[in-house]
């Protein structure tokens, strides 16, 4: 199946590791340009030589309110033009709702909410027909994760952002999704696992509950990510999709 994505251009933030750089290593092997975005300088400049000459990185954080304007310039200048935004961040501290601090949840909000926003916002005033703004969320837009309160503060605002922005902007031919992922296989996940005391424990525990009984790879969240994004796609928006084995099992 043929994606439509050859020479497409697309910014992807958070791109220097874990999901936002399966995502975009994805894309670039269907053919599209990519522009990556990431707070390490030598972590971008790294995921860009590991893609290929299709890639593109820049040192940036989304808390940034410039941020936007210099990505979406960046894919102009290099590669041409811009057709999409695939908003990736960093998960926010772990934590109770007792146990946050303002300071974490402020910051957390600057660059997890707000820069989001700011960056979805550009995205739809310079794209055309045919564009596309996608944004990777969490499972916990449906359900809470434990120990990640302010993840599940902030993640299913964005998905009503993302909703409400796909409403604003469909008129114009501009599709808008989110990406919830649940347990996929990387650095982050297992970091939240090691927090139990017991990480080995911890995955047999979530791959019980997993109807495929088994964590999802990087690659398999990225080309759900690159089909979501292509124009193969071109009839879907609104939507918030689950890649999660089966994990959430309501509509």
């Amino acid at each position: 199946m043929d994606l439509g994505l050859k020479d497409r251009v697309y910014v992807v933030t958070g791109a220097s590791r874990g999901l936002g750089r399966a995502a975009a290593r994805e894309l670039a092997a269907d053919g599209a340009k990519v522009v990556l975005s990431g707070r390490d300088a030598k972590g971008v400049e790294e995921a860009a030589a590991a893609i290929g000459p299709g890639a593109h990185g820049v040192a940036a954080d989304n808390a940034d309110p410039a941020v936007a304007r210099r990505l979406i310039g960046a894919a102009r200048e290099r590669f041409g033009r811009f057709d999409g935004i695939l908003i990736s961040v960093g998960g926010p501290p772990p934590g109770s709702a007792a146990d946050n601090t303002d300071e974490q949840w402020q910051g957390a909000f600057e660059s997890v909410f707000l820069g989001a926003v700011r960056l979805a916002r550009e995205a739809a005033a310079e794209l055309g027909e045919g564009g596309v703004i996608g944004f990777v969320l969490s499972g916990s837009v449906h359900e809470p994760i434990p120990g990640l309160t302010i993840s599940n503060g902030l993640r299913p605002g964005l998905a009503g952002f993302a909703k409400s922005l796909a409403n604003e902007v469909g008129p114009r031919g501009i599709r808008v999704l989110g990406l919830l992922p649940a347990r996929i296989d990387t650095d982050r996940v297992r970091e939240l696992d090691a927090l139990s005391g017991d990480a080995d424990a911890a995955r047999a525990a979530h791959e019980s509950r997993i109807p495929l009984r088994r964590y999802g790879t990087p690659e398999e969240f990225g080309r759900t990510a690159a089909f979501m994004l292509s124009p193969a796609a071109s009839y879907l928006t609104g939507v918030m999709l689950p890649v999660d084995g089966g994990s959430r099992h309501g509509f």
